[in-house]
């Protein structure tokens, strides 16, 4: 069996556009006809220039080639060009073709891909979304704001909504209370964000109890300083973790922040490669590793750093912004790691996020579950995909500053 085709999607998400404006989808396809499924996150280039991007590494190292010698191909493209190194852009389209190799492998077996990384340990998964804005219809009557705009920050809004979430079945929630971040951070936060961020926390907290875990899902805005800060104000409200206190470049600063609080550090969504994982474990900056599955380096590469953090006592959280595909790969590495702790959701895998599947990714009551279906187990409805071709730009900037 070998690889003969390559075919690329840019997907544009409809509002309300969580999990970013548009995804990069594509798909591999055998000489016998067993077609595979990818995705690739976060590569800070136009999404069409992407896709080109993937088809010249496809063409290279992946069309004509075996799908069962993952290894070989992943160190092809790694080394390309003399390189390497964990470069975001060419790992996270290294991490497509490679989930979509997986797809095929499972398809060509007749069995999901966790039973081909060591089997099944994990019988559903519990789920966490960020707090976004509710829909017109699931605000209350005499409350629209919970449907307008970034309620992060706001100690009145955040709370009420936290609660719908519980009501929904979530038992984690996960919101930044020092938002924005911006092109210019690390920054010193203010004494005034510091007591606001800390009234959110305290408010979301004491509204849902001990029932639903907070999560401080920061974006690297704060110096070291501001985040030990920060962090000595957040513990009274026992978070279950502290993401990405400072920016994910200097993992000594990073380890520094986790010396100096008893609230766990996660960080992940933007490193690659078991490389940089090691060096987060190394250097004991993190206890909760969140490897983004269409950037990480793939399913292999986020099943060996989960076996790092195994024997570091360290916990796998995979992170998601991104489209249904990584989703769906990350929810096959989590079903088979032993030291999982909690997959990240766009909610219930809802609206869009199930438009576009052929059958939509199974949530129920805060859990997701694992799916049986050979492969990834879902399938991208390609009509769909083809009826919301993105037609836009690059994904939006950061701000210029944090004002």
């Amino acid at each position: 069996m070998l690889i003969k085709d390559l075919k690329t999607y840019v997907v544009q998400n409809p509002p309300p556009s969580h999990g970013g404006p548009y995804w990069v989808f594509l798909k591999l396809t055998t000489d016998d006809g067993i077609e595979g499924f990818g995705e690739v996150y976060g590569v800070p280039f136009g999404p069409h220039r992407v896709a080109g991007l993937i088809e010249d590494v496809a063409e290279s190292y992946v069309i004509g080639q075996d799908p069962f010698r993952i290894e070989t191909m992943w160190r092809r493209v790694y080394s390309s060009g003399y390189s390497q190194h964990p470069d975001l852009t060419l790992v996270a389209v290294l991490s497509g073709l490679e989930i979509a190799c997986w797809d095929i492998l499972g398809k060509a077996l007749d069995q999901p891909v966790y039973n081909l990384l060591g089997g099944q340990v994990n019988e559903r998964l519990r789920s966490y979304t960020y707090l976004y804005p509710a829909p017109p219809d699931e605000s209350d009557d005499d409350d629209d704001s919970l449907a307008v705009g970034n309620i992060f920050g706001d100690p009145v809004r955040a709370p009420k909504r936290a609660v719908q979430y519980m009501e929904m079945g979530f038992t984690g929630v996960k919101f930044d209370p020092v938002m924005p971040m911006s092109a210019f951070d690390p920054r010193q936060l203010s004494l005034e964000a510091l007591s606001n961020a800390a009234l959110v926390t305290k408010n979301i907290r004491e509204a849902v109890g001990d029932k639903v875990d907070l999560l401080i899902g920061t974006h690297g805005q704060m110096t070291t300083s501001s985040a030990i800060r920060l962090a000595k104000r957040l513990e009274p409200h026992d978070p279950l973790w502290f993401e990405e206190p400072v920016p994910p470049e200097n993992r000594n600063e990073m380890s520094r922040v986790a010396r100096h609080t008893s609230i766990p550090v996660a960080t992940g969504e933007r490193l690659t490669t078991k490389y940089e994982f090691a060096d987060l474990l190394g250097q004991q900056a993190a206890a909760i590793l969140q490897p983004a599955l269409a950037r990480v380096g793939g399913i292999l590469e986020a099943k060996k750093i989960a076996g790092m953090a195994e024997a570091h006592y360290a916990q796998l959280a995979p992170h998601l912004y991104c489209g249904p595909l990584e989703a769906a790969a990350n929810i096959q590495i989590s079903t088979c790691s032993p030291n999982f702790l909690i997959q990240e959701s766009i909610e219930r895998f809802d609206g869009f996020y199930a438009e576009i599947l052929k059958e939509p990714i199974q949530w129920e009551d805060g859990y997701i579950i694992p799916p049986t279906k050979p492969g990834l187990g879902i399938e991208l409805d390609e009509e769909v995909a083809a009826r919301h071709a993105y037609a836009g730009g690059v994904f939006p900037p950061m701000a210029e500053d944090g004002d």
